[in-house]
């Protein structure tokens, strides 16, 4: 069988095992109640505090479950409004539902109440789908048009907002029949090919805020025999996101989040061309997806988002600006 026919068949092997939470992309409203101070000051991991989940079906009526909420992310948990939170669910609980399948999930909400707040989140969810061309190793999400009820002593303030929900990695793991990695390696022991689609797409959001020395905001799926795999996620400190409270990594040398830096390990140049070619191929796809989240956007947001992430296929096209971005710079030590 071809090459081509045999990956085609594992990618639909690995769809099947997708939950059918992040089967469907059109959005899904979900409604809770919290004390956003009492989830802040909560600094221990293993404690959650409880809450009920409601959810509208498929069908348009409503259902709810028990779940646990944490917040992740010290970032956020000081310096936002709202923090992203963590999702814990007993698998008893979610049998037969839309959840099944689910045992923990993040849900990214806005950081601050500003009113570009949501069309921030927007931008960081479309960093999720701007990677799916280029790999299958991704984290599924879903958004979420969000009723959050925030307890505050004994009144409550309603919030309206937009966020989505990241599977957990334990699902991409199961997806692969593999497993996270609990212990650091140094980067150049992961896999080439994947480490350097994983690097190009970081360059091309402008990422600031994560590191395969450290695996800061990378998990690290292993794959029998020997495959060191990167999943990517956390997407809102990039130039894609743009957002107020982004800086730009001192280590860098960058003036602005939007100043792109290859961090990315010097690798066999073949290799990096090769993945150089892949990317050059999948533009027409990048920007089809683009396009197919218009509607999230302003018009003037949208041709920001063209132009930034086009910027980043016209150095690729050319040969004397890849070598400078890619080449010249990867990282030695």
């Amino acid at each position: 069988m071809p090459v081509v026919a045999c990956l085609f068949l594992g990618i639909e092997g690995q769809a099947q095992t997708v939950p059918v939470l992040f089967q469907e992309s059109k959005p899904l409203s979900i409604e809770f109640a919290i004390s956003i101070r009492e989830v802040k000051k909560n600094l221990v991991d293993s404690v959650y505090i409880s809450a009920q989940l409601r959810y509208q079906t498929a069908e348009g009526r409503w259902d709810s479950l028990p779940v646990g909420v944490r917040a992740r992310g010290n970032f956020r948990r000081e310096n936002c409004y709202y923090p992203p939170l963590r999702v814990k669910i007993k698998k008893s609980d979610v049998a037969n539902t839309l959840f099944a399948g689910n045992k923990s999930l993040k849900l990214v909400l806005p950081c601050q109440t500003a009113k570009d707040a949501n069309s921030l989140i927007y931008r960081e969810y479309l960093g999720y789908k701007l990677y799916e061309p280029h790999t299958p190793y991704i984290f599924h999400t879903r958004l979420v048009n969000v009723t959050l009820r925030e307890r505050q002593g004994k009144q409550i303030k309603t919030h309206q907002l937009v966020g989505f929900l990241i599977e957990d990695d334990g699902l991409v793991a199961d997806r692969f029949d593999g497993k996270i990695r609990e212990t650091m390696l140094h980067p150049l022991q992961l896999e080439d090919t994947t480490a350097i689609t994983h690097d190009f797409f970081q360059y091309m959001i402008s990422n600031t805020d994560w590191s395969s020395v450290t695996s800061h905001n990378i998990k690290v799926l292993q794959i029998k025999p020997a495959r060191n795999i990167p999943l990517a996620y956390d997407f809102d400190m990039s130039g894609l996101v743009n957002a107020p409270y982004a800086n730009p990594s001192e280590l860098t040398g960058q003036n602005t989040v939007r100043d792109r830096v290859y961090r990315g390990f010097c690798r066999n140049e073949r290799v990096v061309n090769y993945v150089r070619q892949r990317y050059l191929e999948k533009e027409d796809e990048v920007m089809a997806v683009i396009n197919s989240h218009a509607a999230y956007f302003s018009e003037k947001q949208l041709a920001d988002i063209r132009a930034f992430v086009g910027e980043f296929f016209t150095t690729l096209k050319n040969e004397r600006l890849f070598k400078d971005a890619f080449i010249d710079r990867c990282r030695k030590n």
